[in-house]
């Protein structure tokens, strides 16, 4: 099967489509563009017209080129059209009916050594093979929009699938210089499978009520580092085309993380379908526009709950990088701090710590000489939690055990001032567990900052039912003046980010158990095609795969649904100590320094 796919013809020309012809047309193919819509024919020529010329003017291509790879681009409205092409890219839409009656033309119609290719994202290449006379020569070519800049290709292939056939293509997306991976044949791939599942709980969680949909974005981009928030994605894709895709989905995994959240069908029945409508989640200034207006949900400019109380001193308990992280952000923002840990030793190693990470900032010209002196100036290092005394905020980050946050709570009702508001950093347990360790539960909020803390923005605001107004108020106010974007979340386990982050990960390690796909393909596949920083094995080597464990646990215990079952790949490697940078070995190996 030598095929040197010099001619391919685009079956559809929307917005995927055109781009697809785009890339190929520029990468030097004859190009096929059809479609039955005139409209569409000719709006794929306008865009191919218009990227070449912005190209013209950046210096990318001369004009030779643009003309060359205008001609080499032709459209018809018949798929007779297709009768010389060496490959043929369906994206037509995500309908069985309608891409089995395209491949039936085809077949009549193609040489017998051509292509077919589906660029579904959802229905099944397998069904779609079987109805092919030349069900070896069927596989999945999944683009991702915009075409034209989007790295990724997903190479899919079913059971019937001819080797050669996915060679060919995958070495034609070598030389259109995207990134292919090789995928098996199930709903949503890797990218969208590990991709809609995430969105449909950020859906979930937003149709519960637990927290707003400006708070639920900004979480998931500055916690994680994202380009864009779930629910603005999701205004991106079109609603209905998410619902559509999870609904494939569930039909294949029956797994209840994809069955799609009644929000989205909602939202498609009214014709609210992001973005193209004008209205999903967010409103927008027109049909198919980007810019988000207001509109009734969207919170009140500098609207706060009340007024706080006045904040002067902070106590912030505990040794580790993340104790001396927030007491270096609370001394940058120019608030008096004790740092306090169980020994006097203790707290000085940790202000030596962040006496280090001055210097650094220093070095790199983030911060002057005489800032660095006033920084530190404002710690003390103290040995014992009676230095809080008369704090007025106290933040506490020691281990993640219910325990031993509950034993310092008691010791810091007994040992701050009445009226002092006692925080804790902590990032899965629950926060009215740890406040009623107390005489005054009202005091008590969760106060969950990210790590590094001096440069994550992140900080989620936990209250309990029990949780005074008042308080809520001054960590909102206390999170503006140390620079830290506050998001209001419930006090339930993973609060935002890591009820959202975790059984993402752990959906990406069941693909790699079921040997669906390798760990460098989906971290490439997550990075490429989901604009993730890092892609979730990365990730979890960096986390650590028993702070993941337990992470996970916990979500498993607290919702109690199946699909949130820590994978046994996870509890093995931790079982065998396997548990990333920190031990030279999680999913990867890593040099010991």
């Amino acid at each position: 099967m030598d095929t040197p796919l010099s001619t391919i013809a685009v079956v559809g020309l929307g917005t995927m489509g055109a781009g697809i012809a785009e890339v190929l047309a520029r990468a030097g193919r004859e190009v096929i563009g059809i479609d039955i819509s005139e409209a569409a024919a000719l709006g794929a020529v306008a865009s191919l017209e218009a990227s070449t010329a912005r190209a013209v003017s950046r210096g990318r291509i001369t004009e030779q080129e643009r003309a060359d790879a205008l001609a080499r681009f032709r459209t018809s409205d018949s798929l007779r059209a297709a009768a010389d092409a060496e490959l043929v890219i369906e994206v037509v839409p995500e309908s069985y009916e309608i891409k089995q009656q395209v491949f039936r033309e085809l077949d009549a119609i193609v040489s017998p050594t051509a292509i077919l290719a589906t660029g579904t994202n959802a229905l099944s290449v397998t069904r779609l093979a079987a109805e092919s006379q030349r069900p070896e020569r069927v596989l999945g070519l999944h683009f991702f929009n915009p075409a034209p800049v989007m790295k990724l290709v997903e190479v899919v292939s079913s059971v019937l699938t001819a080797p050669p056939a996915v060679a060919a293509v995958t070495a034609l997306a070598r030389e259109l210089g995207k990134e292919p991976v090789a995928v098996g044949d199930r709903p949503g791939f890797v990218a969208d499978g590990l991709l809609f599942g995430y969105l449909n709980q950020a859906a979930a969680m937003y149709e519960a009520n637990y927290a707003s949909r400006e708070d639920i974005d900004a979480a998931m981009k500055l916690g994680c580092g994202l380009p864009m928030g779930p629910l603005a994605l999701l205004d991106l894709i079109g609603i209905d085309t998410a619902r559509t895709v999870l609904e494939a989905m569930y039909a294949e995994s029956h797994d209840r993380l994809h069955a799609p959240a009644p929000v989205l069908g909602q939202l498609s029945s009214a014709g609210l379908t992001g973005r193209k409508a004008g209205r999903g989640f967010y409103t927008y200034d027109a049909p198919g526009g980007q810019d988000v207006v207001p509109d009734a949900l969207t919170p009140a400019a500098g609207a706060e709950a009340g007024a706080g109380r006045a904040v002067a001193s902070v106590g912030v308990a505990g040794s580790g990088t993340m104790a001396s992280g927030i007491a270096e952000v609370f001394a940058k923002a120019g608030y008096g701090v004790v740092l306090a840990a169980r020994s006097q030793e203790k707290a000085d190693l940790a202000k030596g710590r962040i006496a280090k990470s001055l210097e650094r900032s220093v070095a790199k010209g983030r911060l002057t000489a005489e800032a660095r002196d006033e920084t530190l100036a404002r710690i003390t290092a103290a040995g014992s939690l009676d230095a809080f005394a008369e704090v007025d905020l106290a933040v506490e980050a020691v281990a993640e055990d219910l325990e031993v946050k509950q034993q310092l709570f008691a010791t810091l009702d007994k040992v701050c001032r009445p009226g002092a508001v006692l925080a804790t950093t902590t990032s899965s347990l629950p926060v009215v567990a740890i406040a009623r360790a107390t005489t005054r539960p009202e005091d008590v909020i969760g106060m969950h900052f990210f790590n590094p803390a001096p440069a994550m923005k992140l900080v989620e605001v936990v209250r309990t039912v029990l949780t005074a107004d008042d308080v809520h108020a001054t960590v909102r106010a206390v999170c503006a003046k140390i620079r830290k974007h506050p998001v209001d979340c419930g006090d339930r386990a993973g609060f935002i980010v890591n009820a959202l982050l975790f059984p993402y990960l752990n959906n990406a390690i069941k693909m790699v158990e079921q040997h669906y796909a390798s760990l460098d393909d989906i971290d490439a596949a997550m990075k490429l095609g989901g604009g993730y920083p890092m892609g979730p094995f990365e990730l979890l080597d960096v986390v650590g795969l028993d702070v993941s464990l337990a992470i996970e646990k916990v979500l498993h215990q607290e919702f109690r649904d199946p699909g949130l079952a820590p994978a046994p790949l996870l509890e093995h490697l931790v079982a065998a100590g396997c548990l990333g940078r920190k031990t030279g070995r999680g999913f990867r190996e890593y040099a010991r320094r």
